[in-house]
Formats: structure tokens, C-alpha cells, sequence
């Protein structure tokens, strides 16, 4: 196992590659959570368990289930966004039971936003993009782990954002949504700064 290529894939994933703030995908939770600190660490780490479980499930059923020669000759490939998204939607609701179980303070602060992490297309993402790369298990896990690290650094860094500009007193036409997305505008593009580096570090 290539070690130096999966430290390139993860610190790619969750810095260069950023599911949220250069690929814009999740941002549902991303915008909708991110008031409260806690709420973003709890929100990031659950779609982090998520994605990595959800990898280690629909990697094997892709190679041995609905790959072409698996099972059958022509393959079932076509059902592979519908049976993804069954899986994702099971783990999901794996994850609120848990929450609300043995976390009801999370379980409730999350609310409405828990249930929408079935529908997070950065999940969906995730599993295909790992497919589409030819990745194999192990690269698919990192894959999948640096995607919901990278979302996790996402939501921190804008939470602390927000809580500056909720205080701030912007012109009143900028108060509300349209600061909060200029923000996310102002944050994706400081993460283009990180383009190359990764490759260039290991070299």
C-alpha cells in the first residue's frame, strides 16, 4: 500500500479538493448549522462517520454486486445511484437513532438538518467520485475520510465567521443571506490558494 499516495489523497480531499467550498456540494447543512460551534462540530463529525461507513458499504457492493462480470455479464451498474442513495438513507437513520439515544442534546440542537444528511449530495458525491477515480477500498476510506474532514474544517472555520458577522452591522441591503454567502465566496477562494501545493509538497 502506497502510504505517499494516500496522504496526497487526503490532505487533497480536504484542502484542494474541498467537498464544500470548491466542489459546492452539502451546502445545505453547511449554511444551515453553522450559527453555533458545537452544532457545526457535531453536524460535521456525524456526516464524517457517515461518509466513511458509507464508502466502506457501497465500495464492495459497486466491485462485487453491480460491477460488469460481478454477478451477471451486462452488469448492474444502472441501479447504482438508487441503491447508494438506500444505503446512505439506512446509515442516516443509523446515525439519528444513535444521536438521539446516547446524544439528546445534539439530537436536538441538529433537529431538521439531521434527517437532511440523507440528502447531502456530498454523501451521494463521495461514492461516486470514488468510483469514477478507480480508487480502491483503502483509497476509497481515506477518500471518503478526508471529504468529511475537509467539510468538518469547512463548518468550524464558517462558524467562527458567522459569529463575527451576526455581530457586525453590515448596510441593511447586505444583512442576512446575502452576507453569509459572500462570506462562503470570500472563504472558497482562499482555498484556492492551496491548488498545487499538495502535489508539489511531495514531489
Amino acid at each position: 500500500m502506497d502510504i505517499k499516495a494516500l496522504v496526497i489523497i487526503l490532505m487533497g480531499t480536504v484542502l484542494v479538493n474541498n467537498y464544500v467550498l470548491i466542489q459546492f456540494l452539502g451546502l445545505c447543512p453547511f449554511l444551515g448549522v453553522t450559527k453555533l460551534l458545537k452544532n457545526a462540530i457535531g453536524m460535521g463529525l456525524a456526516v464524517t462517520f457517515v461518509m466513511v461507513l458509507a464508502t466502506a458499504v457501497t465500495w464492495p457492493i459497486q466491485e462485487y454486486l453491480l460491477k460488469p462480470g460481478a454477478l451477471t455479464a451486462g452488469g448492474l451498474e444502472y441501479l447504482r445511484i438508487i441503491v447508494f442513495i438506500l444505503v446512505i438513507g439506512s446509515l442516516v437513520q443509523f446515525v439519528e437513532i444513535a444521536l438521539k439515544k446516547y446524544i439528546p442534546p445534539l439530537y436536538e440542537a441538529l433537529g431538521v438538518y439531521l434527517p437532511l444528511i440523507t440528502v447531502n449530495c456530498g454523501l451521494l458525491g463521495v461514492t461516486l467520485i470514488n468510483i469514477r477515480e478507480n480508487y480502491t477500498l483503502p483509497q476509497s476510506l481515506v477518500n471518503a475520510l478526508g471529504a468529511g474532514l475537509g467539510f468538518l474544517l469547512a463548518m468550524i472555520i464558517f462558524s467562527g465567521i458567522r459569529e463575527h458577522t451576526e455581530n457586525a452591522d453590515p448596510p441593511k441591503s447586505f444583512k442576512g443571506m446575502p452576507i453569509t454567502l459572500i462570506s462562503v465566496a470570500l472563504l472558497s477562494l482562499s482555498f484556492f490558494g492551496f491548488a498545487g501545493v499538495i502535489e508539489n509538497l511531495f514531489g
